[in-house]
């Protein structure tokens, strides 16, 4: 019995510090889904930590004192800053690219995930967003690009084409 008891306290504390965390942080925007919902709309804006002229702003459902476990989200990133060559020099190019933003949403294991991954031949940042639970038969996924023509990064195609390998 106190073992169940101290299991209790240990997830009472757990839940209340996520519930006042989520006031602190990258919050932009709350929307209730209506008078008779626990639901909310929360968009958060997240700066990616290696190339700081680039937000994705996430949008996601809080439900609040419901048994509901919604993983739809969505995604939109925009170049905020200058991106430089040397922004581009340190992230990861591979296939599969880096987590760049994780964030838990619930106490059953469910967390939000945004990674980077670099289209070279088309000069442009790919951000996904994914639910790491799956709802369905699926995992929820979005998707927002970057270019980066207009950008320092950004090299003419002709150039480099002419530059010797």
């Amino acid at each position: 019995m106190k073992k169940v008891n101290q299991a209790l306290m240990s997830l009472l504390a757990v839940t209340l510090a996520g519930t006042l965390l989520t006031g602190c942080g990258d919050d932009v925007g709350k929307v209730s889904l209506g008078l008779f919902t626990t639901k909310d709309v929360i968009i958060d804006a997240k700066q990616d930590p290696k190339i700081p002229g680039v937000t994705c702003h996430i949008s996601r459902i809080e439900a609040n004192l419901d048994f509901a476990d919604p993983s739809d989200m969505g995604i939109s990133c925009r170049q905020t800053g200058p991106i430089s060559a040397a922004d581009i020099a340190k992230i990861d190019k591979s296939k599969h690219g880096e987590v760049v933003f994780t964030e838990s949403l619930s106490i059953l294991f469910k967390t939000l995930k945004v990674r980077r991954i670099y289209d070279a031949p088309n000069q442009t940042l790919l951000y996904l967003s994914y639910s790491t639970k799956e709802t369905n038969g699926s995992h929820k996924h979005a998707l927002s690009t970057v270019p980066l023509y207009g950008s320092q990064a950004w090299v003419d195609p002709a150039i480099s084409a002419a530059q010797p390998k």
